[in-house]
Order: structure tokens, then sequence, then C-alpha cells
């Protein structure tokens, strides 16, 4: 070998000894990095890789209405599982034969959109699988498939108080209703499982590094709603839709010397069970709260009201009635033009008859003019309508619910004709309940309530508000009027000796274009009442509504449900007459 060569292969070795050493101070450079700098940083990593992070649901809230006393559940929950999936261990035709087979209509995910996401270990594809159907998938026994616990709702009474209940989303949130409103305290807090699991995230024995926080389970609630009263008084509103222009109505039931809330019916209801399936949102609303409206004539309680308060007027106080009254400009005539009602006439006379003169004319006694509406009259009747009855107002009911509003006495345009047009429930926007909660002080003796739709209104997180705001004697006096308006008036069989029954109709234009429709071709009918025994404050106070787009629903359909719901409601709950 020549020394040319030697010299060559010499150099070949010292190169690749200095690259072996290279080679050598990189790797425990990279050790010495990992092994001392970076060593809580790879722990981390390792753990993370064996470590089982799994949510403990907790169980929902379950919800009663009272049946006499007792409550019975209307909502329950019902154990279905999720199926889940990890991507790179699970064989995506072996699962899709599963789903296919088994659980093809709770499939949640498309199965090509998971296993395109690269690197996904962790996959629900299907929700509220029934335990009848997991047992199948277990017994295909494919690899790295588990199962999740969680809860379902379900409806015992059907769709019974669709409106006012709400149902739960797939993502276990509740939406409308009282599951909406009370979400927090019947969804409780999930807990958390964390601890050592094998490459199939199969949870292994507990060490002392796992933690297992338990779930809160949601609060039971039991709302103050009668549930044969609810599903009776939704049988007759049915068959009220069906038998005039109407297709919704709505009925509120209370007490009014508790607040008490007794029935919520929104018609037509919607099958809790399949919400998804409804044609139409707004079949979600619980018009009693959440849609304020015109109720019209309705309104006259509380223009009457607020001038027998005063001292302004009493049910003989009289007034000439022309038909009509002209302010700003405009007349404002009455639905009621007989000739007989021309000339002087008493203000319960004006009740009865629902003229739009007489309220007007309570309005110029408040402001002690009485002939003309000035500042006075209309700052006197703002702080009845929005201080004292709290229209415009939310209710402070355990429900999300709608404010509404109440036009200034001192601002915009017209303010006279504004509120003219206020003592006849015009020009402003109330909800039912609103309107129910401040008739209830009318007739109670002259306390407003905050109402209630808790069996325990002690458990409401919400203020609770006992006003005295009318005089024993001016609830007295509007108690004789109202009866007055029922004793003239007397339908389908409500005239029971022994009881008093009292109320008041209100029929309402609609308003389209910016404008009320003059033709009349909509109306929305309501009515608002009392019923009790004779010589006693009365023990519930009715409001229906009733409508149909494009329909006019005048307040003679309202006025006929509420009879034959007074009827079912003195037999419900078998109401004494008085001196029996």
């Amino acid at each position: 070998m020549s020394k040319n060569n030697t010299n060559s292969n010499n150099h070949r070795l010292r190169l690749l000894k200095n690259i072996v050493l290279i080679a050598m101070l990189i790797i425990a450079v990279r050790l010495f990095f990992i092994q001392i700098i970076e060593h809580d940083s790879w722990v981390a990593k390792a753990n993370e890789q064996h470590t089982l992070l799994e949510t403990i649901a907790a169980k929902r809230g379950e919800i009663y209405m009272m049946d006499h006393g007792e409550p019975v559940a209307v909502v329950l929950n019902q154990t279905t599982y999720q199926i889940i999936i990890d991507p790179a261990v699970t064989k995506k035709e072996d699962i899709a034969k599963v789903l296919t087979d088994y659980a093809k209509e709770y499939q949640t995910q498309n199965l090509d959109d998971v296993y395109n996401q690269e690197g996904l270990r962790y996959a629900i594809v299907a929700k509220g699988v029934p335990r009848e159907t997991v047992e199948k998938i277990i017994e295909a026994d494919v690899p790295a498939v588990w199962l999740r616990k969680t809860n379902q709702r379900v409806y015992p009474e059907g769709d019974l108080a669709s409106g006012l209940l709400g149902f739960v989303n797939n993502d276990g949130i509740g939406q409308y209703g009282v599951e909406g409103s009370l979400n927090q305290a019947l969804a409780g807090k999930d807990g958390l499982l964390k601890t050592t699991a094998d490459v199939n995230k199969v949870a292994l024995s507990i060490g002392n590094d796992n933690v297992k926080i338990p779930a809160q389970n949601g609060e039971n609630i039991t709302l103050s709603i009668e549930r044969g009263l609810e599903k009776g008084v939704e049988d007759l509103a049915v068959n009220a839709i069906n038998n005039t222009a109407a297709t919704n109505a709505s009925v509120l039931i209370m007490n009014p010397n508790t607040g008490k809330v007794l029935t919520m019916a929104n018609l037509p209801n919607y099958d809790l069970a399949n919400y998804s399936l409804v044609n139409d949102a707004s079949v979600y609303n619980n018009y009693t709260v959440d849609v304020p409206y015109e109720p019209a004539s309705i309104c006259k309680n509380f223009a009457f009201s607020a001038a027998i308060n005063e001292g302004k007027m009493t049910p003989d106080t009289t007034y000439f009635n022309k038909h009509y009254e002209e302010v700003d400009d405009w007349k404002i005539w009455n639905a009621e033009t007989r000739s007989s009602l021309y000339g002087t006439l008493t203000m319960r006379e004006a009740l009865y008859w629902s003229l739009n003169t007489g309220s007007i004319y309570a309005l110029k006694l408040l402001g002690d003019n009485p002939d003309h509406i000035n500042q006075q009259g209309r700052e006197k009747l703002f702080d009845y309508y929005y201080n004292k009855f709290r229209l415009g107002h939310t209710t402070g009911v355990e429900l999300s619910e709608a404010e509404g509003f109440i036009p200034d006495p001192n601002e915009g345009w017209g303010r006279d004709s504004t509120y003219a047009n206020l003592t006849f429930g015009q020009n402003l926007s109330i909800t039912m309940l609103q309107t129910a909660t401040a008739f209830s002080a009318v007739i109670n003796g002259g306390t407003w309530r905050t109402p209630s739709v808790l069996a325990d209104s002690s458990k409401s997180t919400g203020e609770h508000l006992e006003n005295k705001i009318l005089s024993d004697e001016t609830s007295t006096m509007m108690r004789g009027m109202l009866i007055n308006n029922r004793n003239y008036k007397v339908r389908a069989g409500i005239d029971r000796p022994g009881y008093d029954i009292g109320g008041k109709s209100g029929t309402a234009q609609v308003i389209r274009n910016g404008a009320y429709d003059d033709s009349f071709a909509e109306l929305v009918g309501s009515y608002i009442g009392f019923i009790g025994t004779s010589g006693e404050l009365p023990q519930y106070v009715v409001m229906v509504k009733m409508w149909g787009e494009g329909q006019s629903i005048g307040s003679g359909d309202a006025m006929s449900l509420f009879d034959n719901i007074s009827n079912y409601l003195i037999d419900y709950y078998k109401i004494k007459p008085g001196g029996a």
C-alpha cells in the first residue's frame, strides 16, 4: 500500500471519529436538556398520554306540577348513552356497520368528517342511545369504542304545558320556558374524573395523582301549576280554537290573594320530545310572559281604579256621552254607538258598555278638569299604570319575561291623544301576566303581589313585593262594577247562584305599517275576570287571549272560553257557593 493511500485512510478515520464525537456530544447535550432542563415538561407530556380526563355528567333536575296538593312528575330523566370512538384505533368500516345496523337515528357526525381530521383521538359519533341498543353495540366488540352514560328528558304527560315547560337541546342546555329560565338550577354542575389510562383510554387503578370531583346534580323543581286544571283548560282552549276563527289561545289562571300561578296554557302545543320538528318556532313562546300586546278595553279597569282611588269619582258619577271625544284634533269613537246611550250616563254604565268616552272622562277627572286632558291627569295615570300597577315592568316571576312599554306622559307628539288611548288599552304594550297581576290588585283588596310559578316561592331568587296600591273601598267598588258587567251578560250557564263572577272584555286592533288597521280584518280578543264564593274575596283570576293571523277574533269568543273555564274551575276545585 502506498504512503498516499495510508494517509487517505487515516484522514477518513479521523473524520469519522470526529463525526461520531460530535454526534455523541449533540446526543449528550440533548439528553441533558431532556433529563435536566426540560424534565418537568416531558413528564407532563408522558402523563398526558396516559391520563384520562372524563366529565362526570350531572343529573338534570326533574320538574313537577301540583295535583290537589301532591307533586306529580311532568318532566323526568331517562338514562341514555353517547358512543365515543378513537379514530386512530377504531376501524371506520367497523363503526360504520355498527351505527348503520343499530344506531343510525342517533348518529351525530358524518364518519368521513371524523376520519379526515388528522390526529383526532376522540370523537362522539352518537348521542341519546337507549340501553337496549347499547347492549347490541357491546356485543359487536369493536375496538376502541366506549360509552358515556347521559340523561335524556322524557315527558309522561306528552305535550302538556309545552309553552311553559320548554325543552333541553342536544347540548343539554335548557331552552325556553322553565327549562331555559331555570336552566342553572336544573342543570347542576358536572364533575371530573382524572385517572391513569391505557392506550385505549380505559381507566386503570387509582393512584395518588388521580382526582375525582363528584357531579352536583340539578335541583328538582315543583311548579305551582295545577296539572289537572292545566289539562282541562288546554282541552277547552283546543275546542274553542276548533270552533272559531282563532288559531291560537293563551290562558292564565292565578290566585289573586297569593300570586300563585295555577295555569299557563299556550295553544297550539308542540311535542316536547321532538321539538325540532315544529314548522313555526313561534310555537315555543310562552305568550303569557314572552309577548307584550295591547289588551284593549281590559285596561279600563286600571283607569277607573285610579280615578276612584284618587277620590275623583264613584261608580255613580255621571258624564255626558256623545259617542266620541275629540282629542288633539282627532275623534276617538266608542265601539258601541246605539242611540239609547247618547246622553248622561254613570261610570258604572260606561264600564258595562265599555265606552271609550267613559275611560277618557276618568283621565280628565285625574287632572281635576272634566272638560280637558292635561299634564296632571297624564302624570297621575302614568303613576298608576307604571309605578303602582307595574305595567311595562317585568313582574319578578321565575321565568324569562318581556318588559313591555308605557309611554312617557310628557314626551312625544300628541300626548293627550296618546294618553286618551292608554285608558282603553292602546298605545302601550304589556304582557298577560302583568295585566293579570295588576287586575288581581284591583279585586283582591288593593294589594299588588309578585306572581310565582313555584310551589315553594321561598326558593325564588328574585325580590318578592307586596304593595298596597288601592284602598279597600276602591277594590270593593271595582268588584261591584265588574260583577255588574257579568250580571247583565249571562252566558254559557255561568249564572250559578252563590258565586261572585265579574270581568271585562277587550278587543284590540292590529297595527300594520305603523298604524291601526281600521278594516278590522284582524282583531285580538281578550277577557279577564274573577271567580269566587259569593260575599268573599275572589279566589281565582282567569285571563284569556285568542287570536289568529289575518282573523277577526272578538272578545265574545274569549268571553265564551272564559265562561267554560269558569264552570270547569268551580267543579275542579269544588268551590262552595255562598250560603252553602
